[in-house]
């Protein structure tokens, strides 16, 4: 490799690591909330019982997911017009903004009816930046990589979305270990609000370092005048279609595996809160390792072998998985259930972004990446763990199981019906 391939690696690397961070703090801001809700549910609801509380929480946590969608429509049109750098700066600010209003929000007891509704207006803020943030991030790291490699690079978006996860998680595990659970409940749940947007200040400067990408600067102005419209994206219909389609089973596995699946091991498996934080940790961390080598493979094989993999494993497995979960009192036996359901999502969380990319041309890529994501993820993803929860609520907890195949099933036959989005690519017709 010559000295001038060294530079244009270590720049590409450079700015995919830049963009990369900006995401795990975005992400860790959104996943605090859900990590911390069993203990700070009980502040901002009036007393009752735990699934009842959890269940005013997680439909907040459903509302956020409602602003997703105008999030990404309007700053998906701001980065194909604008640029991916300004407008992943935007969204930086804007979910700092919401974690900041979380940590300082007083009590039910303190400002009564209030309470729950600046609760909801943060996380309606968080959900705008969240909306943009996933189609720009997953367009930028896209168009940063070279040929060949961008199944590889790509799949560190999810690497980073996981991995606020698991910073949450460890900031859990650290603040259990050194307060007792009702300092936890009355005010160290505030502690990683704080964290979140003290980092958010950091990667604001971060995002302002960043290159531009090549693809969009190379747009011509009279394309830039038109991008980023839902007119333009409405000439790509059947690339919106399988955006909804790819993404229906993904997100609700997704969500199932790493956002309910921990209030499932505490309120029905009956492990212990601190043990279940061990297990979530230490399955999280190696589900995030498994991205980029999926990522590399799907540069070797194809995006659409990964994807028909998890449609079918997803379909046959997820049903037997949860009802041998419900019997599964040993720790280890749980994480290893845990972990084949998450080793079994890789084959979509992985590619995921790429194959979104691949799918549009550069004045419409943020917008259809994010806008039609957005929407799938609001209907279905974000209302995951509620519906869960309803199940739970009224005696049928079973039946979300099937809930959760059925979604998947239906994305296997998507994903049996499209092409190879690696042969088809618009990103690879534009550099010819």
């Amino acid at each position: 490799m010559s000295q001038s391939d060294h530079a244009k690696t270590r720049r590409i690397t450079s700015n995919i690591f830049k963009g990369s961070v900006g995401n795990l703090i975005e992400w860790y801001d959104w996943y605090v909330y859900a990590a911390f809700s069993v203990y700070f549910s009980a502040q901002f609801f009036p007393t009752g019982d735990p699934t009842s509380q959890l269940l005013n929480t997680s439909a907040i946590f459903a509302v956020g997911f409602l602003m997703r969608p105008l999030g990404s429509l309007l700053l998906g049109r701001y980065a194909d017009r604008y640029g991916r750098r300004a407008a992943l700066t935007l969204s930086i600010t804007v979910m700092a903004s919401g974690s900041l209003i979380i940590a300082i929000t007083p009590s039910y007891s303190t400002i009564g009816v209030a309470a729950p509704i600046i609760l909801v207006l943060a996380r309606l803020l968080q959900g705008l930046s969240l909306g943009g943030e996933y189609g720009t991030s997953a367009t930028y790291l896209s168009e940063m990589a070279n040929k060949g490699r961008r199944g590889f690079y790509s799949s560190f978006q999810y690497v980073t979305l996981i991995a606020g996860q698991l910073v949450a998680l460890g900031v859990q595990i650290i603040l259990q270990q050194i307060l007792s659970e009702p300092a936890m409940e009355s005010w160290g749940w505030r502690i990683p609000f704080v964290i979140g947007a003290m980092g958010a200040l950091a990667v604001l400067w971060l995002r302002r370092t960043m290159d531009e990408s090549e693809q969009f600067s190379k747009m011509s102005s009279k394309s830039r005048e038109n991008a980023g419209t839902i007119r333009a994206l409405m000439k790509h219909p059947k690339a919106v279609m399988v955006v909804v389609g790819l993404t229906l089973g993904g997100t609700v596995a997704f969500y199932t595996y790493t956002t309910y699946l921990q209030k499932f091991m505490v309120n029905t498996v009956g492990i212990e809160k601190e043990v279940v934080s061990w297990i979530n940790f230490i399955a999280l961390l190696i589900f995030a390792i498994l991205q980029p080598i999926a990522g590399l493979l799907s540069d070797r094989i194809g995006r659409r072998p990964l994807l028909i993999s998890f449609g079918i494993l997803g379909t046959l497995l997820t049903v037997p998985l949860f009802l041998f979960m419900e019997q599964m009192k040993n720790p280890i036996g749980a994480f290893l259930l845990m972990m084949i359901g998450l080793i079994i999502v890789t084959g979509y969380t992985s590619i995921n972004a790429i194959v979104k990319a691949e799918l549009f041309p550069t004045e419409i890529r943020a917008l259809g990446v994010g806008f039609p994501y957005a929407i799938t993820v609001a209907v279905f993803g974000g209302t995951a763990e509620f519906i869960a929860l309803w199940f739970k609520s009224i005696g049928f907890e079973s039946t979300f199981y099937y809930y959760v195949a059925a979604c998947i099933l239906i994305s296997f036959i998507v994903y049996w019906r499209m092409g190879e989005s690696s042969k088809e690519s618009h990103m690879d017709a534009e550099t010819r």
